[in-house]
């Protein structure tokens, strides 16, 4: 029977939310009938682990022990999930076992899952954990090698890929060294996301102004017409109009896509994301959720968009989930465990026919819906939900003559760099604001750093009267007004900002 006392925990992590939290792997081997118990709050991949550890210890050439093994993950009351602790549950029982002793600096932070013939594959929050371990004095991490580019986008933590559960062995018995990962230096792409161009798409110029402004200051935006006019077109060019993502962004980005397993190959997203969800999709797909609660779409799409294509057919329960994160740039997921955060800071565009047979806007061609089936249609959405779309967009049927017109209009090139100019408006503010874009402008900071003038005040004042606006209205429309403004480069908020952001409130006034 070993000695309990001799035993030297393995760090690693668990992931709860985004968020990496220190887990001590302990391992104990004993006399007794032949068995494998993980305790410590472990899911079903966890508990799964003694099959792969198992094989991978005997291809790679190591003695499993055929005696009574209890390995513990503390703390007990954290709940442990994923297949990342097979790697340092089987460096523990090396321990356990002679095999190996704790390095000079002390035990490196592990993580990985084992294949049968003792391959390491990559795990989910890689990022993270490399978060966390910059934050703690253990700066040494050893992981997948198909994670290592991942991690080693955080600075100051020495980063080892490893292929094999013997080359991890050789290294911490220092049999031979292995090289770390190189930081990885973030280049942000310049160029717009494959789609189509804003010069592709005939006509619209009206729908283009507002997704420019969307884009711009980081804004909401509803399109409505008739089947065929272009909604979703625009909608798929609208991505190739946005600033490129600063590093930090970069971050946020990548860290919500590795927690959820949807990372790329490169190891790092470093283009805004595009997320288009059916409109058959749940609740807990859209906001996020489980019994171990994931990102759910809104959140993937956080620091890009949000196109939810067909409006009114999603459930009107999960387009009143959207509201909260609409409004606060983040989703809090609850469950009986505990609750964590996403982020949600995304541009939702969504897009609608006028009524159920799409033509009730459309001079060419009649509306067959009957008054009661166009109300029904209408009232699927909410009216808390549309005060929170800054920009509503009658989007017509595309004239015969724009159709065949053979000179293209403005590139997305050019409309991406006017945004560009004004985002970096927005990123001198910021100084003052504390928030990236005009559309997380608090109430009280566009009193402070929103200068208007007399004649802007008095025309918005009179718009509120008359149209009867919420509080949440007349702010957002000052949102939007100072988007114009830096649209235009102009230093106050003038009339004429003010009355093109009300022209996309009409709908509340009709």
């Amino acid at each position: 029977m070993s000695d309990v006392s001799n035993m030297r925990p393995i760090p690693t992590t668990a992931i709860i939310g985004l968020d990496a939290h220190l887990v001590s792997v302990e391992a104990d081997v004993a006399f007794g009938m032949p068995a494998f118990t993980v305790v410590g709050l472990p899911d079903t991949a966890v508990q799964e682990a003694r099959e792969r550890v198992r094989s991978a210890m005997k291809r790679s050439g190591f003695d499993f022990p055929r005696t009574r093994v209890t390995v513990n993950l503390a703390p007990a009351d954290l709940r442990k999930a994923g297949s990342g602790y097979d790697l340092p549950l089987a460096v523990a029982l090396l321990v356990e076992q002679g095999e190996l002793e704790e390095p000079e600096g002390g035990w490196p932070i592990m993580v990985g899952e084992l294949a049968l013939d003792g391959m390491l594959r990559p795990v989910r929050g890689a990022l993270s954990t490399a978060m966390f371990a910059a934050r703690h004095s253990n700066r040494c991490l050893i992981l997948p090698q198909d994670n290592a580019r991942e991690a080693a986008l955080v600075q100051d933590v020495k980063v080892i890929g490893v292929k094999t559960l013997a080359q991890v062995v050789g290294y911490l018995k220092g049999n031979f060294s292995l090289d770390a990962e190189p930081c990885v230096n973030f280049v942000p792409e310049t160029e717009g996301q494959a789609g189509p161009d804003f010069a592709d798409i005939r006509g619209q110029e009206q729908a283009k102004r507002a997704l420019e402004i969307a884009a711009a200051g980081g804004h909401n935006a509803l399109l409505s017409g008739p089947p065929g006019s272009g909604k979703t077109m625009l909608a798929r060019a609208f991505p190739g109009i946005l600033p490129a993502l600063t590093r930090e962004e970069a971050l946020e980005v990548t860290r919500v896509h590795s927690v959820a397993g949807a990372l790329p190959r490169s190891g790092l997203v470093g283009a805004r994301p595009f997320r288009s969800p059916h409109h058959t999709a749940s609740g807990a797909a859209l906001v996020g959720g489980g019994t171990v609660p994931k990102p759910g779409e809104i959140s993937l799409a956080h620091r890009g968009v949000l196109f939810l294509d067909e409006f009114p057919e999603f459930s009107r329960q999960v387009l009143e989930d959207l509201r909260q994160p609409l409004e606060d740039g983040y989703v809090s997921v609850s469950r009986a465990h505990g609750s964590v955060c996403f982020p949600a800071r995304f541009i939702l565009i969504a897009s609608m026919n006028p009524c159920p047979c799409g033509y009730a806007t459309d001079p060419e061609r009649a509306c067959v819906c009957t008054p009661i089936q166009a109300l029904r249609y209408a009232k699927r959405l909410s009216g808390p939900l549309l005060d929170r779309i800054d920009l509503k967009v009658h989007v017509p049927r595309v004239t015969t003559d724009d159709l065949m017109k053979l000179e293209p209009g403005e590139p997305s090139s050019a409309v991406r760099r006017r945004i560009q100019t004004a985002r970096d408006l927005q990123t001198a503010r910021a100084n003052q604001t504390g928030v990236a874009t005009n559309a997380e402008l608090t109430s009280e900071r566009i009193r402070a750093c929103c200068p208007q003038t007399e004649d802007a005040r008095k025309l918005l004042r009179q718009a509120t009267d008359r149209f009867h606006l919420s509080a949440r209205a007349y702010f957002r429309v000052l949102r939007v007004a100072q988007t114009i403004a830096d649209l235009s480069a102009a230093e106050t908020i003038e009339a004429p900002h003010v009355a093109e952001a009300l022209q996309y409130r009409q709908q509340e006034a009709t």
